[in-house]
């Protein structure tokens, strides 16, 4: 044998070996929360920053947000990350929107030290941003990331247990109330951002001082071939306009695009952007309840666009136990079994506002995000431009706005 090849071998049996060696951690579930309550109480949780009994575990905002630190297994192998996220009404009767967040470790500001009083967002320029301040990148700052945007449905869990008054809400094609609602979506983008100790949160926007349970979990499906090392992804947080913290509903889309610059490093490869957006405005007519095109363009070139709408709302009826209930006439076709076949008659059926169709959610759904690959984006300098051309101005109590998150991923 030529010196040349065995020279070959050998190192590809060295490598061999040293990936075969890599450790295995297994399938793990770390739990994050469980049934941690998520309430507006101000007589609980005063205005600010409220330590919990576990020194690791904060709430902010009256209660309506907890916090808890983390580290995540640190895999040597390729995993994939799961979030589980459980939520069920703790007395809060009402849909409301929700986030499972985490906040950048390397963001100096933050929510918690806004809250605190410790800090400000940076300031920005209002004619970019409307005085929207925390939503996009500043000064000593980076915007919250989002693991899954959520919507609770109406109710479910507390109310499911009324046996005189709900029973006489529901369908005939639901056997029965819901305990709770539960959401799955694979995290491993994300899951770089995880590895050092880090702040993940969940926030309910509720106004009821008992609200909802909510568990958090993550699930960690090892790859067992050994020879497929763990490789994170780089993430880069773009916007956030979710009003955790001291911060407003974002009315902006409705006056005007929405402009964050960033940069792509020389060595990034398979970019994504990963895109959340969910309309609001509960009126009729408003923009929870009518169709509106998202534009998404980097350097003023159209990459996406889309009408995010949920027609498929109904199918969560057996989580909405306290949805309004209306009467709606129709002509039914059925089966007559004393003339057989199929015969006709007016009738009346329910519907709920639970089965409406919405602007990228329904009572009781996750939101997944959008996912545009940028496979033709080059390093340097860009500019992402979201636009909402339709969007509706808040006006009063019609409090249109749109929550929307936004970051790339890439590897290296």
């Amino acid at each position: 044998m030529k010196k040349a090849t065995l020279t070959l071998l050998t190192t590809l049996t060295l490598i061999s070996c040293k990936e075969k060696n890599l450790p295995s951690l297994g399938d793990q579930t770390q739990t994050v929360f469980d049934n941690e309550v998520i309430c507006f109480n101000p007589d609980l949780y005063p205005d600010g920053y409220n330590a919990d009994k576990d020194p690791n575990t904060i709430r902010l905002v009256n209660g309506r947000i907890v916090l808890k630190k983390i580290k995540m297994p640190d895999y040597k192998r390729d995993v994939n990350v799961e979030a589980e996220i459980t939520v069920q009404s703790n007395g809060d009767r009402w849909d409301k929107s929700g986030s499972c967040f985490i906040i950048p470790a390397n963001s100096q500001i933050n929510m918690i030290e806004v809250a605190k009083g410790a800090a400000k967002y940076p300031a920005v320029d209002s004619t970019l941003y409307q005085k929207l301040v925390g939503i996009v990148n500043g000064e000593n700052y980076i915007p919250t990331v989002e693991i899954m945007r959520f919507m609770t449905p109406f109710g479910v869990g507390h109310y499911s247990k009324d046996t005189l008054s709900y029973p006489k809400r529901m369908p005939v094609f639901v056997d029965g109330w819901a305990e709770n609602v539960s959401w799955r979506q694979d995290v491993t983008d994300l899951y770089g951002m995880m590895t050092d100790s880090v702040w993940v949160g969940m926030y309910i926007d509720s106004w009821d001082k008992n609200g909802y349970k909510a568990s958090l979990k993550f699930n960690f499906d090892e790859n067992k071939a050994p020879t497929y090392p763990m490789s994170p992804k780089k993430v880069e947080p773009l916007i956030n306009t979710v009003y955790y913290v001291g911060q407003s509903y974002p009315g902006i889309f409705a006056d005007q695009d929405v402009k964050v610059d960033f940069d792509v490093p020389a060595n990034a490869k398979n970019v994504e952007l990963k895109y959340i957006v969910t309309g609001h405005g509960g009126h009729s007519g408003g923009d929870e309840f009518v169709k509106k095109e998202n534009i998404l363009s980097i350097d003023n070139d159209t990459v996406y666009q889309f009408i995010p709408w949920r027609t498929d709302c109904a199918t969560f009826r057996r989580y909405n136990p306290t949805s309004g209930v209306w009467l709606r006439g129709r002509t039914a076709a059925y089966i007559d079994s004393k003339k057989g076949g199929y015969a006709e008659k007016n009738i009346e059926e329910t519907i709920a506002s639970s089965d409406l169709s919405r602007s990228n959610w329904c009572p009781g759904s996750d939101v997944a995000p959008q996912v545009i690959e940028l496979n033709d984006i080059k390093p340097g300098k860009h500019t992402l431009t979201i636009s909402i051309p339709e969007a509706q101005p808040i006006e009063g109590e019609k409090m249109n706005h749109w929550l929307v998150s936004a970051y790339l991923t890439w590897e290296e």
